[in-house]
């Protein structure tokens, strides 16, 4: 592991898989865990979210996750025996509480592409963990690709398993993310109906989110992801935030 300094990524072994890791120069009481897309960009380098990390002293690790889809089923090309959604829970939130000492509910959860319909469905399915969550561009609709050769050929049976294990399909009614943003390019032919499903779903749920199906900034592209960079990272810091206020309103007095 390279020596720390302040404002700058580095890249360190947790559990044997690889992560990007910033630590900003003041860095605050909070930490960002992003999931990357299915081209296996992280974080690290990328000018427009660093800057914003480091305006907000916001901590961040990037696992990676290769073609996981960040799901709880094997993908052999991550690992023979232990699941993406296991790695991230296992091993690096407790890998952020050990270097950080932040722990669940301080940690907030993003993602792009792959990994924006990742951090939704993990924060469906642990909302008590991950209250705050936004994703970009997310691929909800990741079944459309089964049969494509693509590595969820050989993690699930069938399409229909598939759509079973989706974001979309772990909203519950009872048990939501409380603070939760999407977005999507609505040029974004390949995964803009799975978004709008998902706002017409939580919308019909009552569920509260914030979304935005409408602004065009390239399409499925860097260029669109870095323009919703401000957004999510000022979404995850606010949100980081309420639910710290929140928990001290619960304490005990």
């Amino acid at each position: 592991m390279s020596q720390r300094s302040g404002g700058a990524w580095q890249s360190v072994d947790v559990a044997g898989k690889t992560c990007d890791v910033f630590e900003p120069s003041r860095r605050g009481p909070f930490a960002l865990l992003h999931l990357h897309g299915v081209g296996m960009e992280t974080l690290a380098g990328n000018a427009v979210w660093t800057e914003l990390l480091e305006q907000r002293g916001l901590a961040c690790v990037c696992p990676h996750g290769k073609r996981s889809w960040w799901t709880n089923r094997i993908c052999r090309e991550f690992d023979e025996r232990l699941t993406a959604e296991r790695h991230v829970l296992d091993n690096v939130l407790p890998f952020i509480r050990d270097r950080w000492g932040v722990a669940p509910p301080a940690i907030g959860l993003a993602g792009i592409s792959m990994g924006g319909q990742g951090a939704l469905r993990l924060a469906m399915k642990h909302a008590r963990i991950f209250p705050v969550v936004a994703a970009v561009s997310a691929a909800i609709d990741y079944q459309n690709w089964y049969g494509e050769g693509m590595t969820i050929d050989e993690m699930y049976p069938d399409r229909e398993a598939v759509r079973q294990d989706t974001a979309t399909l772990h909203v519950h009614p009872l048990n939501w993310p409380r603070q939760m943003l999407f977005a999507i390019d609505p040029t974004d032919e390949a995964w803009f109906d799975g978004n709008r499903r998902l706002h017409e779903k939580l919308a019909a749920l009552g569920i509260p989110h914030e979304h935005d199906l409408t602004t065009q900034a390239g399409g499925h592209s860097w260029d669109y992801f870095n323009s919703m960079a401000r957004r999510v990272i000022e979404f995850v810091s606010r949100g980081l935030e309420t639910e710290s206020r929140r928990l001290r309103t619960d304490e005990p007095g």
